[in-house]
This record gives C-alpha cells, sequence and structure tokens, in this order.
C-alpha cells in the first residue's frame, strides 16, 4: 500500500506541477513521446508546449495506465507508441471524447508509479512529463486500480446530463440509429493504403443517415459525428434512449491471419455460437475496442430466466435476421457481397435485447481492392441507395399501416 500512496500523492501534484509550464495560448500539443529503461525500471516521457492537467487511473485484465487529458493535438509520428520497453509493452493515443484526450499504456505486468515530475522548458527544449514505473504485485496494483477507478468516478459524477431530448425521440416515424464504429483513440482497422476505419465508417454513415433523412420517413440518429470514442455498452444504450426501431453499426474491417483475399459487404446478426471462423474473428476483434480505449470493463449481467424479456429477446433476434436478409437480398445488386454474407456472431453492440440490430462490415479494409472503393464516391453512393431501399422494405408494412390509420 505504501507504493500506492505514493504514487496517488505524486498524482496529485502532477496536476499542479504542469500547470505551472507555460502555456502558448492555444490548444497543448504533445509533441513527442518515448520509452526509457528495463523491465525493472521504465520511464514513459512526453514532450508539452503547454499547460495540461493530468489525471492517471489503473485498469487490470488486462494490466493498463490510463492517463486521461483535457483534449490536446498530438504531433507524433506515424506508428508512435507500436513499439514499447521494458514494463510498457505499447501505448495508443487519441480523443476519447468530446473535449477529452487520453493515452493508454499497456504494461507487461503489474506496476507502480514511482514517482511523476515535470521538467519545465529550457532553452531550446521542450516541457517534459516524466512517469517512473517499478514492478510491483498484483494485490497492490488492484488497490490502485480500485481507488484511483473511485476518484475518477467521483469527478464524474456531475458531469453532463441526459444528451438526448425525450421529446424528440419517436414521434411517428421509424427511429432508426445508425453507429459509425470505433473513434477517436480507438481507430478500428488500418488500410494497406493507410486509410483508417474509423473515418471510412463515419462518412458512410453521414451519406446514409441524409439519404434516409430526404426520404422523410424515418428519425434518423448517429452514436456518433465526430472524431470520439464511444463504449460498446453505451452504443447500445443510446439505441435503448431513443427507443430505435433499427440499430445498424457499420464497420470496415480488416482480416488477419493471411486471409487478404477476403473482400466485400457482409451483414452480421448477433449469436452465441460464430457461425464460422471469420464471423468469430471479427467478433472478438470489435470486443477488444473498449480495451483499446481503456474503459472499466464489467461483467455480463445475468442470464434473465424472465419469460417475458426471453421472447421478446427472441423477437428482436427474428427481426435481426429478417432485416439481415433483406439487405443482402438488396446489397447484391449494387455491390460485391462476401461467400455467405449473412453472418453471425456474438457481438457486443448488437445485444440489446428489444432493438432489431445488425452490423455491416461495408468491406475489408485488408484488401486493397475493397481499400479503393471504400473512398469512392461512386461505390458509396451505390451502397448507401441500396442500404435505403433494404430498411425502406423492412418497414413498409409499417408505414402503410401508419399511413392509412391516419388516413393518407
Amino acid at each position: 500500500m505504501g507504493a500506492i500512496f505514493c504514487a496517488l500523492s505524486a498524482l496529485s501534484l502532477l496536476g499542479n506541477a504542469i500547470e505551472a509550464v507555460a502555456a502558448n495560448g492555444g490548444e497543448t500539443r504533445i509533441t513527442g513521446a518515448r520509452v526509457a529503461g528495463d523491465a525493472v525500471r521504465t520511464r514513459f516521457i512526453l514532450d508539452l508546449d503547454g499547460q495540461v492537467d493530468v489525471v492517471m487511473s489503473g485498469l487490470a485484465n488486462p494490466y493498463r495506465l490510463i492517463l486521461d487529458l483535457p483534449e490536446v493535438g498530438f504531433d507524433l509520428p506515424d506508428g508512435a507508441g507500436r513499439e514499447g520497453r521494458g514494463l510498457v509493452q505499447a501505448w495508443r493515443y487519441g480523443l476519447f471524447a468530446a473535449g477529452k484526450s487520453r493515452i493508454v499504456i499497456d504494461v507487461s505486468e503489474p506496476v507502480a508509479i514511482d514517482k511523476t515530475f515535470v521538467l519545465p522548458a529550457v532553452d531550446d527544449q521542450p516541457a517534459r512529463m516524466v512517469i517512473d514505473l517499478v514492478k510491483s504485485t498484483s494485490e497492490d496494483f488492484e488497490d490502485f486500480v480500485r481507488t484511483s477507478r473511485e476518484t475518477l468516478r467521483q469527478r464524474q459524477r456531475a458531469r453532463k446530463g441526459d444528451r438526448l431530448r425525450t421529446d424528440e425521440l419517436k414521434g411517428d416515424r421509424p427511429v432508426i440509429v445508425l453507429d459509425p464504429g470505433h473513434g477517436g483513440i480507438d481507430t478500428g482497422a488500418e488500410g494497406v493504403g493507410g486509410t483508417l476505419e474509423k473515418a471510412v465508417v463515419l462518412d458512410f454513415s453521414s451519406i446514409l443517415k441524409r439519404k434516409l433523412e430526404e426520404t422523410g420517413r424515418y428519425s434518423v440518429h448517429l452514436t456518433r459525428e465526430g472524431d470520439n470514442f464511444i463504449p460498446l455498452a453505451e452504443r447500445v444504450e443510446i439505441g435503448h434512449r431513443l427507443d430505435a426501431d433499427l440499430f445498424v453499426s457499420i464497420h470496415a474491417d480488416s482480416v488477419r491471419r493471411g486471409r487478404k483475399v477476403v473482400r466485400g459487404a457482409t451483414v452480421y446478426t448477433l449469436s452465441e455460437r460464430a457461425s464460422d471462423a471469420l464471423a468469430e474473428e471479427l467478433a472478438e476483434t470489435e470486443n477488444m475496442s473498449d480495451i483499446i480505449a481503456g474503459v472499466e470493463l464489467h461483467d455480463e449481467p445475468a442470464e434473465v430466466t424472465d419469460i417475458l424479456l426471453d421472447l421478446a429477446r427472441r423477437e428482436t433476434r427474428n427481426f435481426s435476421v429478417y432485416f439481415a436478409r433483406t439487405l443482402v437480398s438488396e446489397l447484391k445488386s449494387a455491390v460485391r457481397l462476401i461467400n455467405n454474407p449473412h453472418r453471425s456472431a456474438g457481438f457486443r453492440v448488437l445485444k440489446a435485447h428489444d432493438v432489431p440490430s445488425v452490423l455491416v462490415e461495408l468491406g475489408y479494409l485488408s484488401n486493397e481492392h475493397d481499400e479503393k472503393l471504400l473512398i469512392s464516391d461512386e461505390w458509396r453512393e451505390r451502397m448507401a441507395v441500396a442500404m435505403v431501399e433494404a430498411i425502406d422494405n423492412f418497414f413498409r408494412p409499417r408505414i402503410a399501416r401508419d399511413a392509412s390509420q391516419t388516413g393518407q
């Protein structure tokens, strides 16, 4: 516990120390980062050009250190953080939420924060934040995790209220939630030509949203409208709060294990057992999103035995499968599909028990042909038009019924 107390004391001084760094009058930028040392003592160093307040916490399973900062600019070279040293396996960075940046440090074993300090800027040398890590025990690390996360939760209790106004939720039109995958610190897959999944899927989701709204038949919402991270559980919760009639998660993954020949669009629905090895692999990748972004993971809720809830879950999955088949049918005439284009696996983002949900892989960024299509305006237009047609077919009985009831 002594090491943990020292670490927390050091962290309480860290914000004050960094505030003493001279500001440049604009957004603070991190201009350099590196790791030094060995498996006994490892030093993590950030170069800063202004003041910034840092809050540090820990997460276990796997072991991670989380540095939360106000929104900053990262002027770092491509590939920064992919290789670690000593106790640091790797680290990643990016926007975590509006106005908030995050650095996630993967550590190879339990660590303690031996000391933290800031070196002020001198001559042509930038200000530097230094974090020294040493080996620890799993018990002490768990204590640090518990204490640091509780401090973080206390800070967050007074944050923003519900962003969604209940008087805007439903109306008479079907509510569709489009979920651009990844975002912020979680970039998702990277194409062979450098295309980032988080950017491609947001662009496409915005196009699809516009086309759906142009029909005048739907109320359409995005889980994210900018380059920010949304935890998987919160994506599902957004669908709940909006009382969504359809949830469509949009992705453009990369296939590992040498399957670069895999290409084409795929539609996934939820199942406890994956339909095939590729579906299982992609579900495992997508379900890692929270870990990548340094989100505190909670145990899955226990299985609910209530018969009404179980029936609702089954009905929802039936509707999900029906929409998936409708979508595949429309896409066949518009874009290239993978073999067996309707597949299933245990995607966490599809686990709403009362919202029909599918995950659409637009294509695979690990394939250079798919990557070119994903950034093609013509291809995105064809894909969006086909998806609008599928959604129209899915909701046509309801829209016709509502129109007859209102005498339109």
